[in-house]
Order: structure tokens, then sequence, then C-alpha cells
């Protein structure tokens, strides 16, 4: 039986990881600055997760949310102390578009309104209401199209005001650091004016921490370079360095009730088990300080490449703006230099999300290899 065909595939097959490095079924070792969309947080195979999930697994895998399942108390609190957003509750699911779908729903029953403001770029998944909030008319099918969404553009505040003042939205859902879109940001005050205007209006500020969350933007979570308190903040990708995991962060305002939310895998004893240790590498090997001490070098160097016009992001999550397309530097670097890295829907831009454990050798190792590249490319324009 065929694959669906719905994804353009580089001709490399990965068999196996260590830390900031994947080998192909040929034995080729490539440097991995992409880390699957920033999924992997604490690099490939990182032994004390490997111990984590092989312990969990040969115990129990699975129950369902029926039965109490301590693993899930555990993970909430270790959230909680790492993250520092006290007193918040803790749902778990599966993926970032299932957080951010949950994340929609529960700020329509709060607010008994059904309408969503989000932003030009932004992408918040693939699934109903995720996927009508994700500017992107090719992967919105007509029965997504159902969904009462606007799209602003980012800094738009009086734009915001403006829709905010119909009553009828239910929620903001904004990207600190956009993804997909290209790592574009909102300016703080354009921030801080949105979660006002949230507040005096009964609408829900929803933070898309999915990509831009644990460490990668040098702080636990985007939203907290900002004097911003979000209703509900959404996780998923580096959550489990390559185990599904998602969730949701509740406000305590925002009171439960049985059957509001509901999953049959969102927080199963393996995953709690792989997300319990991803936080434990996170805190021990102090990845978060890490994060922005190679953050800093990489712009550093960046800096001096003329080639190089914007640079973008924070953290570990940054993006390189050329002036020309980069489908052709991504393959050279792949293919000759052995160099993963990522693209956007900026077209021009290179996205780095490496795991946060990379070091200034494997930073080096890749302006190197970025500058003959570029050499490279200019050559054949």
């Amino acid at each position: 039986m065929p694959l669906f065909n719905v994804y353009p595939l580089y001709d490399v097959t990965p068999v196996s990881g260590k830390g900031v490095y994947v080998y192909d079924d040929q034995g080729t070792e490539y440097l991995d600055l992409y880390g699957g969309h920033a999924v992997i947080s604490i690099g490939h195979a990182h032994p004390n997760y490997v111990e984590a999930v092989t312990e969990q697994v040969s115990k129990l895998g699975f129950y369902s949310n029926a039965i109490q399942n301590p693993l899930q108390k555990e993970l909430a609190d270790k959230i909680e102390t790492l993250s520092g957003c006290k007193d918040y509750e803790l749902f778990l699911c599966n993926s970032g578009a299932e957080a951010n779908e949950n994340a929609l729903k529960l700020a329509s029953f709060k607010t008994g309104k059904s309408r969503v403001v989000a932003f030009r770029n932004g992408f918040h998944g693939r699934t109903s209401a995720a996927v009508a909030a994700t500017d992107n008319k090719k992967i919105i099918a007509p029965i997504n199209a159902q969904q009462k969404v606007t799209i602003l553009d980012l800094n738009d505040i009086a734009g915001v005001k403006q829709e905010l003042e119909k009553g009828d939205v239910c929620a903001v859902i904004v990207e600190f650091i956009q993804g997909v879109g290209g790592l574009d940001q909102g300016t703080t005050d354009f921030f801080e004016q949105v979660y006002a205007l949230c507040k005096a209006n009964n609408t829900m500020f929803v933070a898309d921490e999915i990509q831009s969350g644990y460490g990668r933007s040098g702080k636990f979570f985007a939203f907290q370079h900002y004097n911003v308190t979000p209703d509900i903040i959404s996780i998923a990708k580096g959550m489990g360095n390559g185990f599904p995991i998602g969730g949701i962060l509740i406000h305590p305002d925002i009171e439960a009730k049985f059957g509001m939310l509901g999953t049959t895998f969102g927080g199963n004893h393996l995953a709690c088990a792989a997300g319990l240790s991803v936080l434990n590498v996170i805190e021990k090997q102090k990845l978060i300080d890490n994060t922005n001490m190679m953050s800093e070098y990489f712009v550093q160097i960046a800096k001096t490449i003329p080639q190089i016009k914007t640079i973008k992001g924070r953290g570990l999550m940054l993006g390189l703006e050329f002036d020309f397309e980069v489908g052709e530097l991504r393959k050279q670097l792949i293919y000759k230099y052995h160099i993963f890295t990522g693209g956007a829907a900026n077209k021009n831009l290179l996205r780095i999300l490496p795991p946060l454990t990379v070091r200034k050798e494997h930073i080096t190792m890749f302006f190197e290899a970025l500058i003959e590249a570029l050499a490279e490319v200019e050559t054949t324009v």
C-alpha cells in the first residue's frame, strides 16, 4: 500500500541519533540544527530520556484517564516549578494542534462566545478550529472555514480593539515568536495592549507556546519576555523530545467541569515519563542558560556574514533571512555539508531550531559550511 503523498521528502533516511547528530542508513553523520521542527529539545537518545522511557514501558505504558495516574500530577508540579506559572492547572493531550484545539474550545466555553482573532502568518495546527486560525488558505478545507476567525496583521492594535469591542470574540491566539510564518514578532507594546484589551472585553488571551516553549526562547515560555499573564498556554513539540505529548496550562479563573475536555491517549504513563525526563534534563543541565549563551554566540557570528540581511527570533528559535529563496541553499547544506536546517513560509528564511544541548563547536561548524555554501550559490546565480 502506498503512503498518502502529502510531504515533499529529502532523500535522506535517518535510522539513529545521538545528541545533536543523526545517522542515515548509509552511516552518514548529519548535524541536526532543526530537531524535527523543534521537537528534539534535549538531544537525540539522551541517556536519561532513554532510561526513563525504557523503565516506564517495561512496567506500564498506558491506561485510560478513568484511573489515578500520579505521573500526571508529578509532571504538572514539575512544569509549575520550572516555568514559574504558579496555580495554573494542566490538561494533557497528544499534539500541538490538539492543544490549540482544546485551548480555543475552552475559551469558547468560558466566555460563551465563538469568534477567534489570530494573526497574519500565524500557524496553530491542522485540526478544525486550530487550522481555521492558521493563516494559510491552502490547508483550510471548507469544513474548517465554517469557524469564525478574523486574521489581523501583527502590531495592528487598532484592529484588535475594533474586533474585541464587537463583543463576540472568545479568544485572541498569539505566537510570541512565529514559527512556520518566519520568526516574526510583535512589539512589546502590542502584546501588552492586546492582553489589556482581552481583559477589558471578556476575551481569553491564548499563548501558543507549541514551538517557543520549554526554554527555546531563552525563557521557559516566550510570553515571559513581556508583562502579560495568559489565560491559556498551549505546549507540545519540545515537551516530549520526540514522544507525542501536548497540553494546555489553564488559569485558575477557568473552572473545570466533568466532560468539558477529554482524551484517550493524552497524559498516558509513557508520555508522562518522557515529559518528566525532559524537564529533569533541562533543569540539571541548565539548558535555558545554555540556550541564551549559544544564541548570543550564534548571533555574534551571523552579524559578520554580509549575505545575511536579517537575524530573526530569540534564543534557539532563530532565522537567517537572505535576499534570495533558500531552497537550493538548504539542499546544499543537507547533501554536501550534511547539516539539517528548516524553511518557512518566508521562502528567503533559513530556520535554525537545534536541540537545546547544542554547543559552540556545532554552531561554528554550521557557519563554516554556510559561508562555503553561500559562495557556491552565488557563483551559480
